[in-house]
């Protein structure tokens, strides 16, 4: 065999990974048309699939807008030294903001803390920024079981259904467009950690926790 038809075979063996590699990538195109062409796009999902893909195939780690987002919160919420009863967490959507009743409210009333309304203002300013301003916000309004009956709030339903309003109002207040944001009341329906033990008896932190708002941020 002559040394040029040696190296020849060579050459064409060692550029045989790329022919493999250009197929995958071509299937792997065409397997995600079909997916957009058949339904909507989650793009919580995408992103994390995204990120996924860049750290399979590149290495190397990757930071989606929802990442960005919620490490900018947290920062804000960490110099605003709220960390004990603000916690910015995950869903399948999104972030989700949640701020203690007693953080955010004064005792029994559906009147914001001045003390929170830096917090609030740093965190509608990074919502304002142009790369998230796709970004629904949801915010939702929760009580514990303890029922509430005055005259302001008869029920634990108004109380939840006034927090949440107030809070939009705020947002409104700090430049966040009505057309951004919907609020739900959901009373003691949806609590976080139990209420009671199995006996009836009251749990204090946990109906502590549970007595908040939340405020959820995902992409429309």
């Amino acid at each position: 065999m002559s040394k040029s038809k040696f190296h020849k075979e060579n050459k064409e063996a060692a550029e045989d990974w790329l022919l493999s590699y250009a197929d995958m990538i071509t299937l792997l195109m065409a397997f995600f048309i079909v997916l957009v062409s058949m339904s909507k796009i989650d793009k919580n999902k995408y992103e994390q699939v995204q990120q996924g893909m860049a750290k399979d195939i590149g290495l190397r780690e990757t930071k989606t807008p929802l990442q960005d987002l919620r490490s900018e919160v947290l920062g804000q919420v960490a110099g605003a030294g709220v960390e004990d009863t603000v916690d910015v967490g995950r869903d399948d959507k999104g972030i989700v903001l949640n701020l203690a009743s007693g953080t955010m409210f004064k005792p029994g009333s559906a009147e914001v803390r001045p003390e929170i309304l830096p917090l609030m203002k740093e965190i509608s300013g990074t919502l304002k920024q142009e790369r998230f301003l796709n970004y629904q916000i949801d915010i939702q309004g929760h009580t514990d079981d303890t029922p509430v009956r005055t005259p302001q709030f008869p029920s634990n339903w108004d109380l939840s259904a006034a927090r949440a309003l107030s809070t939009l109002k705020v947002m409104n207040e700090l430049g966040i467009p009505t057309s951004r944001m919907k609020l739900a009341a959901l009373a003691d329906t949806a609590p976080r950690v139990p209420n009671r033990s199995d006996t009836g008896k009251a749990y204090p932190e946990n109906q502590a926790i549970n007595r908040r708002v939340e405020i959820h941020i995902y992409p429309r």
